[in-house]
């Protein structure tokens, strides 16, 4: 079952109601040397005001989970003030291969535009080793301009789209 068979995909901001959905939320073993799971990356956005926690929704479902993380976030990886830095972004198991992941990062820029205004590019990190997430950011339009990062994993590739 893909998409465009069943349920919209959509994306909103993370609601404290929202918690309790995200206890059930899981990965797979090897998604998690490269992402946080949600639960996670919240503790870190309930104390950094930078950091901005989006839901992905199949339908009603929450199908996946990533983090807008504005300044102190990018500043790491580039010198636009204007740039929001993608981290920490998953689809959980049980809603993987559907496309769903796919068409969420299809939304993101018309999302980002719309909600902040004045960021003109996304940034994310993506490990070397990472090649399914690779695969999906470079189709939805992210662009390798050839800097490099080392993280706990090693090298990560800097990815761009340019929202101008």
């Amino acid at each position: 079952m893909t998409v465009s068979e069943r349920e919209a995909v959509s994306l909103r901001f993370y609601e404290s109601d929202d918690k309790s959905k995200l206890s059930t939320y899981s990965l797979l073993e090897e998604q998690m040397k490269y992402t946080a799971l949600p639960i996670a990356a919240l503790e870190k956005c309930e104390t950094e005001p930078d950091r901005h926690p989006i839901l992905i929704l199949y339908g009603e479902q929450l199908a996946g989970f990533f983090v807008l993380h504005g300044w102190d976030g990018v500043k790491e990886f580039s010198e636009n003030k204007n740039a929001i830095l993608l981290r920490a972004y998953s689809i959980n198991t049980e809603f993987q291969g559907k496309g769903i992941g796919t068409e969420s990062i299809r939304l993101l820029p018309s999302f980002v535009k719309q909600h902040f205004e004045k960021i003109n590019e996304i940034i994310l990190a993506v490990n070397h080793g990472n090649m399914i997430a690779q695969n999906l950011y470079k189709k939805a339009g992210f662009v390798d301009q050839g800097n490099r990062v080392m993280g706990s994993q090693g090298e990560m590739f800097i990815y761009h789209i340019d929202l101008r």
